[in-house]
């Protein structure tokens, strides 16, 4: 999975080279940091979440997106009690962008990803290991300056080859470079 998200970046990265190149005067990169709080079938899980991505154009922008998980919650099955927590996840988007006003932006996004949990119960199987997922949300960012903005956003996660899908809600700060 690791190699499919990498050969992602990669693509994604020569397909948007010729708009780059015309886009260079205009290409805003960015990071952020973040807070996640994501449900996954009655479970709430946190991560801390980083982006890394680049704005080519003002409707147009990839970006990349690691977490890591910091909270975990007990669900209850037929087979007893089990806590559960998301070990880390990886995705890539496309995001698309409304400028509303010079400081506010509405957003789009899609993506690819993987997500690891982790239970100790084995009666809680379908929460155990890594989960592919096709990923779509919708988000504002609000610029405080040139330079910071914060960001609000929700993410579905429909996990492959599994009845399992996740919603994120994330809050955090971001700073273009």
């Amino acid at each position: 999975m690791k190699t499919l998200i990498a050969t992602t970046l990669v693509a994604g990265s020569v397909l948007a080279a010729p708009m780059f190149a015309q886009a260079q005067n205009s290409t805003e990169v960015y990071g952020s940091v973040n807070y996640g709080q994501t449900r996954t079938r009655g479970t709430d899980t946190g991560a801390i979440q980083g982006r890394v991505g680049a704005k080519f154009t003002p409707n147009f922008g990839v970006e990349a997106e690691v977490a890591g998980g910091v909270d975990g919650d007990k669900v209850y099955t037929p087979g007893g009690a089990a806590n559960v927590k998301m070990e880390h996840q990886a995705a890539a988007y496309a995001v698309g962008y409304l400028p509303v006003t010079p400081k506010l932006d509405l957003l789009g996004r899609v993506g690819y990803g993987t997500t690891k949990f982790e239970t100790k119960n084995p009666a809680a199987t379908e929460f155990d290991g890594s989960r592919d997922s096709w990923n779509y949300g919708v988000g504002a960012e609000y610029k405080l300056d040139d330079k910071n903005g914060i960001r609000a956003d929700w993410t579905k996660s429909e996990y492959t080859k599994s009845d399992m899908s996740s919603n994120t809600m994330s809050v955090g700060y971001v700073r273009r470079f």
